[in-house]
């Protein structure tokens, strides 16, 4: 509504506020570069290592922030509302601005959090200094449980122990440690020993589904129901119940021995907004409306497979006010299925 001196409406932050109550994600890529290369990488919409192995040809965007353009981002969503804040990649520890942003961290309030999530081999490395930023949490993308399907997985010859290494350095290090692995006929026979591995440390560990894109589907086939995972847990444990609130896919949530154990399955529901109710990708999207999606190239973006709704945010860099009512406004037209 325009007021009496007829200046523009005033932004609608319905959207953005609700999204944070959600506890909907800001998802911070600080590269799309990694140096490992996992088949399945969506590397949060950018093309993906593997991709560009395969072909030099297909390179992911140009990087256009600086760290403090980072860091404005952050200060600025978060003053707006945003809580949970995650850093991406690629791989976030082979990127020159992991430090210099990650050590300038705002400090949060007690209901926000910065989250690093990394694929290991790199924490004891940088373990000094991380120890000293604002994180409260690293989780560990563990895909993998031996030499053997770490190579048939991520095209490395890096040992596992690299890995299983960093896990150790980050829990001498940050507060909270926690595990994510995807479900794939490469490591199904490997799951029950990361789930040890996981309880004998008492980390909390996220089984989950893979989410297909087009970057992976020539290899769908290899994506395992949570079926098997489910059935062993409810051997290990009678504490169970299914949370379908807030953002993104329902989950199943065990407890045993007091660790909490995710499984992230598809057929227990999605959050979908007014945008998704139109989208042409709606039959294969498994994961609904969850986080916020920020590139190193200057780009926010609400959905994972529609580059289409990407928002620029390069110009907006120098005013901080403007930039978090651009993105509540783009949130909102998404919300509202206008964009």
């Amino acid at each position: 509504m325009h007021d009496l001196l007829g200046s523009k409406p005033s932004t609608d932050w319905t959207a953005l506020h609700n999204f944070a109550a959600l506890r909907g994600q800001l998802r911070i890529s600080l590269t799309p570069r990694c140096n490992i290369a996992c088949w399945f990488c969506h590397n949060e919409g950018d093309v993906p290592p593997p991709l560009t192995r395969r072909d030099r040809t297909q390179q992911p965007r140009e990087r256009a922030l600086t760290a403090d353009n980072y860091l404005t981002l952050i200060s600025s969503l978060m003053s707006a509302g945003l809580k949970r804040v995650y850093f991406t990649g690629g791989e976030p520890l082979t990127s020159p601005l992991a430090r210099p942003v990650l050590e300038r961290l705002p400090t949060p309030t007690p209901d926000a959090s910065f989250t690093l999530i990394t694929n290991g081999t790199r924490v004891r490395t940088h373990q000094s200094w991380l120890a000293k930023t604002h994180l409260d949490k690293i989780k560990v993308s563990l895909h993998y449980f031996s030499d053997a399907s770490l190579k048939a997985i991520a095209g490395t010859r890096i040992s596992i122990d690299a890995i299983l290494d960093g896990i150790e350095a980050a829990r001498e290090s940050i507060p909270r440690v926690e595990i994510n692995t995807l479900l794939l006929k490469e490591n199904a026979h490997e799951v029950p020993a990361i789930l040890d591995f996981a309880l004998q440390r008492r980390l909390p560990v996220q089984f989950i589904e893979l989410v297909g894109t087009d970057f992976n589907a020539a290899r769908a086939a290899s994506a395992m129901p949570a079926d098997a995972i489910v059935n062993h847990l409810r051997t290990l444990t009678h504490d169970e119940h299914v949370e379908v609130a807030g953002t993104g896919q329902g989950r199943r949530i065990f407890r045993v021995d007091g660790v909490e154990i995710d499984v992230i399955h598809r057929h227990l529901g999605r959050h979908h907004v007014g945008q998704c109710g139109t989208c042409p990708l709606r039959t294969t999207c498994v994961e609904g409306f969850w986080a916020l999606r920020a590139d190193h190239n200057g780009g926010i973006q609400p959905c994972l497979l529609r580059d289409d709704l990407r928002l620029d945010i390069r110009d907006q860099l120098s005013d901080p006010d403007r930039l978090a009512q651009s993105v509540a406004g783009h949130l909102a037209a998404f919300t509202e299925g206008v964009l």
